[in-house]
């Protein structure tokens, strides 16, 4: 909710004169990705409602059944208090340039103050042209290989609607999928270190003697630090054991 109580508004996504339906599809399937489902189209050049379009929704139908058609860019921003335009190229304008991030860190702020908010994206050919630029108050631009810097369609939409989605929620803590064991106890642990410590004195690996506690020291520490689980700690036993044994039977 925004301080004044009112539901914050998603952005809209403007597709500017799309050009295939296919890539309509395809940005409405990126946009339902991350909760967003505010598309409009500004004078698709092959009409709307568009087959192809919904044939590569393929799942995300209603961001295209909810989408508004408008004759021009000005019609399509008409109630909109923040204008963001996508280019891949410098302009000559005057406008703060942001990336994804800090453009949807902006954004998540002015929804969250109860503003409407709407980011421009361009035909796939040649992108937007100043004349639609000229409506948005900052630009964003993708770091990429400046020697490539084109993105398809719903590339572009998937990555700004990745950032928005991002920008709204807390990243959750590392998970450890434990594949049906446990991590090991201290004191399995602490019997692993015996069971080498063992086998190591009998190969004559803490050499020099005086060095030996410290090499046992870090021993240890590294069996402790792996954090190792009891199917590892088993495997290793079983390890120690089956050297053991090829030893004696081999009369090494």
């Amino acid at each position: 909710m925004t301080q004044a109580g009112i539901q914050p508004i998603p952005p809209a996504f403007i597709l500017v004169r799309p050009q295939m339906g296919e890539n309509i599809g395809g940005a409405a399937r990126a946009m339902l990705n991350f909760g967003l489902d505010r598309m409009r189209l500004v004078d698709p050049r092959d009409g709307w409602p568009n087959p192809r379009a919904a044939a590569m929704a393929s799942g995300a139908g209603r961001v295209l059944d909810l989408a508004g058609v408008f004759p021009t860019v000005q019609a399509a921003i008409a109630d909109r208090d923040y204008v963001f335009a996508t280019t891949a190229r410098g302009r000559e304008l005057t406008k703060p340039v942001l990336t994804p991030e800090r453009a949807m860190i902006e954004a998540r702020a002015l929804v969250a103050a109860g503003k409407k908010v709407a980011v421009l994206f361009g035909p796939e050919r040649a992108g937007l042209e100043n004349e639609d630029l000229i409506h948005a108050q900052a630009l964003v631009t993708v770091p990429v290989n400046p020697e490539f810097p084109s993105l398809n369609l719903a590339q572009c939409v998937l990555l700004l609607g990745y950032e928005w989605q991002r920008q709204g929620v807390v990243p959750p803590p590392e998970v450890m999928e434990m594949a049906g064991t446990d991590f090991a106890s201290a004191i399995e642990i602490e019997r692993l270190g015996d069971h080498f410590e063992e086998k190591l004195a009998a190969a004559g690996f803490f050499f020099p003697e005086h060095k030996a506690p410290s090499m046992k020291l870090n021993l240890r520490n590294m069996w402790a630090r792996l954090g190792l689980t009891r199917a590892e700690v088993q495997t290793l036993h079983g390890m120690l054991r089956q050297i053991a044994y090829k030893i004696r039977s081999d009369g090494l």
